[in-house]
């Protein structure tokens, strides 16, 4: 469990420089020189690929709940998917995500909606939490496996060849708004789900933490942001579970079912859900 002292925790530089780098970048959107339509066809296209595809599905639903199965060629393709989300290592966000379950907002919970708006949305990355030891004992079933420690290791070095094949593809505008204004929206509404879907919203279940239910966060993030739900049923691959609760993930591994490409899809276990399992 994470060891809060009376210490401050130390801040981790190159997390803190390399966000407010991404920030700036930002700024060049506002430039007309670098807007096409098709530069944010491009930041939309990829915004659904690495967030909806694969942080959502892929590091989410499949890697760190195990929610259900796919081929691993097609597994591979998804845990890549989250990892040009630039949202960190895989193994990182694996393993912090099973902390915030065993411990949620309490001691040992990495974004700890109790420690602040702030600090649950954004603050957690920019200081040092559990050690990488401690942080092991939750990711043991990727560790070792060739392709999850490639991406794990290279993901900064793959969002740079991705920056590289934009900028081949369309010059400034496609760097613009296919990087800097793609990954702050993927950022902030995956930081969404872990300050606001723990502060804002409604609730269907009482379980023992703050999480909610908000409905712009769902829309960020393709479904996430049926946070409730998801901790009342955390090892459900569906999260919305009313008729309004859209779930776009949800609905896109029933189609994977369908196709035969998704097996043991575990659906809702709760009564109200209204929702095909």
């Amino acid at each position: 469990m994470i060891n809060r002292s009376l210490t401050p925790p130390r801040p981790r530089w190159n997390v803190i420089i390399s966000t407010l780098m991404l920030h700036l970048g930002l700024l060049l959107a506002f430039l007309p020189a670098n807007f096409s339509w098709q530069a944010v066809g491009v930041a939309l296209f990829l915004h659904c690929l690495t967030v909806g595809l694969g942080i959502s599905l892929g590091f989410h639903r499949l890697a760190t709940h195990r929610s259900f199965k796919v081929p691993k060629w097609l597994e591979y393709f998804f845990i890549l998917c989250g990892t040009l989300a630039f949202q960190g290592g895989v193994k990182g966000w694996v393993g912090y995500h099973r902390m915030h379950h065993l411990y949620a907002d309490c001691l040992g919970d990495p974004h700890d909606s109790t420690q602040g708006f702030w600090w649950s949305h954004v603050s957690w990355l920019m200081h040092e939490v559990p050690t990488q030891t401690e942080l092991s004992r939750f990711t043991q079933d990727i560790t070792g496996d060739p392709f999850y420690e490639f991406c794990h290791r290279h993901y900064i070095a793959l969002q740079a060849a991705l920056a590289v094949l934009l900028y081949g593809l369309g010059g400034m505008p496609f760097i613009v708004w296919g990087l800097f204004v793609r990954l702050l929206i993927g950022f902030h509404g995956t930081c969404f789900v872990n300050s606001a879907c723990h502060k804002f919203g409604y609730r269907h279940y009482e379980v023992g933490d703050r999480s909610t239910n908000c409905w712009w966060v769902a829309l960020l993030t393709f479904g996430e942001g049926w946070h409730n739900n998801h901790h009342a049923d955390q090892s459900s691959a569906q999260f919305g579970c009313r008729w309004w609760e859209v779930d776009l993930v949800w609905l896109t591994i029933r189609l994977l079912k369908k196709l035969g490409l998704a097996t043991k899809v575990k659906g809702t276990r709760l009564a109200e859900s209204s929702w095909e399992s």
